[in-house]
């Protein structure tokens, strides 16, 4: 089925999983939408990102995608069970194959969740983790300095990542975990740094690249990957951003084809 996946974020996080659907599915196209007039919406009500999220699903399927990804944990944690109730069209969110491949590796069965305020606060992948294995111990972290740190296109100065870092995640160098998820999609984009500041003795679970997985599995299963390669990708944003564009060409190693929509 040549038609383009659809993927949503609040911003620039959604460009980690757009960068590993570029990379395992290279024939697919891409139509990505970032909300960033409204960005982070780790800080807005489950009501508010609903509508900023239900708004974003109307204009993917206007553009005719076969499936879309909810490439915002934020919006997966407030939104995902109400849209996949609402909507026919396959929508799949970040948090469980995430928690999935988590209890997939940790050894001593202690995972540290890092997360938006929302996710956090939602308990969302401790509930998933809980009900597949209710002995591990899940511990939690909200980094609300993380997204805007990133969105600001400020983490290439290493001194100041680990800065922000350090001032996030002093409390949990007491942590007994072997094993950290990055819950949220705007976090691998300063992965390399979150490893360093554990002295890379911690396994990182990104995400992106498990729902890359599942995504795959689901088109194949409904024979609707794409039989030839057309690249035609496209790039919405909800409002001007000189950030967004110069993070999407580095990070996906392209010009992109962006416009602004109100």
């Amino acid at each position: 089925m040549n038609k383009p996946i659809g993927i949503f974020d609040s911003g620039v996080g959604g460009l980690t999983v757009a960068r590993e659907i570029l990379k395992k599915l290279p024939n697919e196209t891409i139509y990505f939408f970032g909300d960033v007039e409204n960005c982070p919406y780790g800080e807005k009500t489950q009501t508010e990102i609903i509508n900023y999220t239900e708004k974003a699903i109307n204009f993917l399927i206007k553009k005719d995608v076969k499936i879309i990804i909810l490439a915002c944990n934020t919006a997966t944690a407030a939104a995902l069970e109400f849209l996949k109730y609402k909507y026919d069209i396959p929508i799949i969110g970040v948090i469980k194959s995430g928690a999935t491949t988590a209890l997939e590796t940790t050894i001593n069965k202690r995972i540290l969740v890092l997360g938006t305020n929302f996710t956090i606060n939602s308990k969302a992948y401790s509930k998933v983790i809980s009900n597949i294995d209710e002995n591990t111990i899940v511990y939690e972290k909200s980094c609300p300095s993380f997204v805007p740190f990133i969105e600001n296109n400020d983490y290439n100065n290493e001194d100041k990542a680990f800065q922000v870092i350090d001032n996030e995640l002093a409390v949990t160098k007491d942590y007994d975990m072997d094993t950290l998820i990055l819950g949220c999609t705007h976090y691998p984009i300063i992965q390399n740094y979150i490893e360093k500041y554990y002295d890379n003795k911690i396994k990182v679970i990104s995400s992106a690249v498990e729902t890359t997985k599942k995504v795959y599995n689901i088109l194949k299963d409904n024979n609707m990957l794409n039989n030839k390669k057309t690249n035609n990708h496209k790039f919405f944003i909800s409002k001007e951003s000189t950030e967004f564009e110069i993070t999407a060409n580095k990070w996906l190693n392209e010009n992109i084809d962006l416009e602004v929509v109100k």
